[in-house]
């Protein structure tokens, strides 16, 4: 396409010029936004005749709606990773924005949103930090830069303007990365209700007439392609300003609440989108797989002299070691189904192996210790509750781990990056040569589990002894030298 004049994105361009009925109003319109919710959307519309046009609202007053605008709020929305043991490849125009509105300049546009007469659904992602209460946001009159206050103050119009129908009432649709997300920006909705002295019947509507439903939600999308852009727009015969970069994955995890199942098809299409009356399961599993899985494999990997994810997964003894680590060790304690929880590891390990993403186990070592704390020990603790012995692969990787922290390994400086006083606690107890004396040194150290791991029966010497065979020979001789030691 060297040196042809493109046309810009547009409607008339690519024979999409249907206009949709406004049910859907989003907060934020960044690349999660597009490489999540919208497609999302624009996908029921396209595979389920949901027929929803969304109106994307800036969050921030330096948004940048007017490049959407500019190009009738299309984009080009590239999927790209491993599915199945498939390269993904993928790309499409997601046209379910109908438009974009920036209430810093057009406050009255915004306002005009809340008397759209099929309206039903709000979407956010401002971040974890933007569902705060700001007490500084004091006055009724906008625009607000809180989201909260914002969606407060829609809400109020659409009670004024509908005379509090219990039929108007929406559905809050949070994706931001905090627990509990939907029923935190609840709290905060009524806390301006009652800063702003608003009517009781709307405090009323608002917990009688509107569905707040917490979510968990997991894609990565790395958004506009800067180092690539060449590439990707030597694709498109049009041009592009706000094409998308996502992964191939999508998780969406709903809280139902009067029954909204029968208000978005999710069913119909196909995607890993799942409505139920508890999210806990999904995020514990989320944590525990997912998380989990790069947490346990992390020092192993870097020991094995493995740079990035994929590397380490490839690899056949890592991969072997995670696989057999999450299938064996940690899903039975998960208490989840066992083919959702082998179809779901699966999953993650396309992710791990994802060409297109380069993900570096050096910054997933930062604050390693936490992570293990949080992530692994868990599991480790409900392992020995349920078998009565200790689960050796993770007890490997936790060995790995106390390795790891030495700094230094085939003569090789380690990428430690943790809190100072946990660095040097570790130096202090690498100053030992007796494997059992580092053991009982770090397993006893609450100042990073939160509790004393040498009462766990055994643990102790059998870290001292995969400490041994670390020192003593490669990574994968000293783990099955450990695992028959234990046999």
């Amino acid at each position: 396409m060297e040196n042809q004049i493109k046309q810009k994105l547009n409607r008339k361009l690519i024979d999409s010029q249907e206009k949709l009925p406004i049910k859907v109003v989003q907060f934020g319109g960044g690349n999660f936004m597009r490489g999540f919710t919208d497609y999302v959307i624009d996908k029921l519309n396209k595979e389920a005749g949901f027929n929803a046009g969304i109106v994307n609202v800036q969050p921030t007053p330096n948004g940048s709606v007017h490049k959407l605008e500019e190009q009738d709020n299309l984009y080009t929305l590239f999927s790209r990773g491993v599915k199945k043991g498939e390269i993904i490849d993928t790309k499409q125009v997601i046209s379910a924005i109908q438009r974009s509105t920036n209430p810093y300049t057009n406050y009255d546009e915004f306002l005009a949103l809340a008397k759209e007469e099929e309206l039903e659904f709000i979407f956010s992602n401002t971040t974890e930090t933007g569902i705060t209460f700001d007490a500084s946001e004091n006055d009724y009159v906008g625009p607000h830069k809180n989201f909260p206050a914002k969606l407060t103050v829609l809400l109020h119009e659409r009670f004024k303007h509908f005379n509090g129908a219990a039929d108007k009432g929406l559905r809050i649709i949070p994706c931001e990365l905090i627990e509990d997300n939907a029923y935190a920006l609840k709290e905060i909705i009524l806390k301006y209700a009652q800063l702003w002295n608003l009517d009781s019947n709307f405090v009323q509507w608002i917990d009688q007439n509107n569905y707040f439903h917490n979510t968990l939600v997991d894609r990565i999308v790395p958004g506009y392609p800067k180092e690539d852009a060449e590439a990707y727009e030597d694709q498109l015969d049009y041009e592009d300003q706000m094409m998308v970069v996502s992964e191939v994955f999508l998780l969406f995890v709903i809280q139902n609440e009067a029954n909204l199942k029968e208000r978005i098809p999710f069913d119909t299409i196909d995607e890993q989108i799942l409505v139920v009356d508890d999210i806990q399961p999904y995020r514990l599993r989320k944590v525990r797989i997912l998380n989990g899985g790069h947490t346990l494999m992390l020092a192993p990997a870097i020991l094995s002299g493995k740079e990035t994810v994929k590397e380490s997964i490839d690899d056949e003894f890592l991969g072997k070691f995670l696989s057999e680590t999450i299938f064996n060790e940690v899903n039975p304690t998960l208490g989840l189904d066992e083919n959702e929880l082998k179809d779901f590891a699966e999953e993650v390990f396309d992710r791990f192996r994802n060409p297109f993403i380069k993900h570096y186990q050096a910054s997933i070592a930062l604050y390693f210790v936490s992570k293990f704390k949080v992530r692994i020990l868990p599991v480790f603790f409900k392992y020995v509750e349920i078998n009565h012995k200790l689960p050796l692969n993770l007890t490997f990787s936790l060995a790995s781990l106390i390795r790891f922290y030495q700094g230094n390994f085939c003569k090789k400086s380690l990428p430690l990056n943790d809190e100072e006083a946990i660095v040097n606690r570790f130096k202090e107890i690498w100053k030992n040569e007796d494997y059992e004396i580092i053991s009982e040194q770090v397993l006893s150290e609450t100042s990073f589990w939160d509790t004393d791991l040498t009462k766990v029966n055994g643990l102790k010497s059998a870290v001292a002894k995969a400490l041994l065979e670390i020192d003593h020979n490669d990574v994968e001789t000293a783990y099955h030298n450990f695992i028959q030691f234990y046999s």
